[in-house]
């Protein structure tokens, strides 16, 4: 990726509309190394001391108390790789200036874990304006090879309305006009267009290592967005405490661009 004079990442005209006509863009070895080291035991601790698991239960029974004792940004280096300027100045050439976070997700998916089957991530936002863009940014930490499986996707597939498991009959199967990226160094990051739709393929020749996976997805402001996470508004608040904003960025921990929760769907 290009630097501008002011030593900004600069994405070149055709690269942006290759992800307005394709959905995605894929960006090889895109964190810095000292990041990525960082993250790697970060998500090995969120895995084994079972905090991701503690998330999903937040998650899965709001009604039984407040948020999970832990949440994803207030790990150190997961706080930094949210806000990693590089990947904020990318989103801001593909969505404009004025965006905010909607959620962060980190897994170590172990060896011989099933694909997630066809389906896209996309959040209904109030005025239903399928111009206001969601990006998904997937974050693979340890990089996809024949050991840890692959990532589907089927380009050009936001640009039409569908229910997310519109596709997930399929299961992980291949469909007409698929592209299969399955080679990606270290510290990569794959940016979708959230209503694009995709899916998470094993290991092909059965089960190999884990992948170290973390996602997080930003919204275009001029709207408000559903949250996925009964706990969002603790989670913005905690952003801003930790001091996870930046001037350049003033909406990105906003509360007033999302509804209320009303759970998933």
């Amino acid at each position: 990726m290009p630097r501008s004079p002011g030593g900004l990442e600069t994405l070149d005209p055709t690269r942006q509309r290759q992800f307005s006509e394709s959905g995605y863009l894929v960006l090889p070895g895109f964190l810095p190394e000292p990041l990525r080291a960082r993250l790697v035991p970060e998500v090995d601790h969120w895995v084994d001391e079972g905090l991701r698991a503690r998330s999903i239960a937040a998650c899965a029974a709001p009604e039984a108390g407040g948020p999970p004792p832990v949440l994803e940004l207030e790990l150190a280096a997961h706080g930094e790789l949210l806000t990693h300027p590089p990947l904020l100045r990318t989103l801001t050439q593909l969505m404009g200036p004025s965006f905010v976070f909607h959620h962060l997700h980190s897994d170590r998916h172990a060896p011989g874990i099933a694909g997630k089957p066809w389906h896209h991530d996309c959040e209904p936002n109030d005025r239903g304006d399928p111009a206001l863009r969601m990006i998904h940014a997937l974050h693979y930490l340890g990089g996809l090879d024949e050991k840890v499986g692959s990532l589907a996707i089927l380009p050009g597939s936001h640009r039409r309305s569908a229910d997310k498991t519109a596709l997930a009959h399929l299961g992980t199967g291949e469909v007409p006009g698929e592209t299969v990226i399955d080679r990606l160094p270290a510290g990569s990051t794959v940016l979708l267009d959230s209503a694009l739709f995709h899916t998470r393929r094993p290991a092909p020749d059965g089960p190999g290592g884990p992948r170290y996976f973390i996602d997080a997805s930003y919204c275009q402001t001029g709207a408000r967005w559903r949250p996925v996470k009964p706990y969002w508004r603790h989670m913005l608040a905690r952003a801003r405490e930790l001091g996870l904003s930046d001037s350049r960025w003033p909406e990105l921990f906003a509360e007033r661009h999302f509804t209320e929760y009303t759970g998933t769907v």
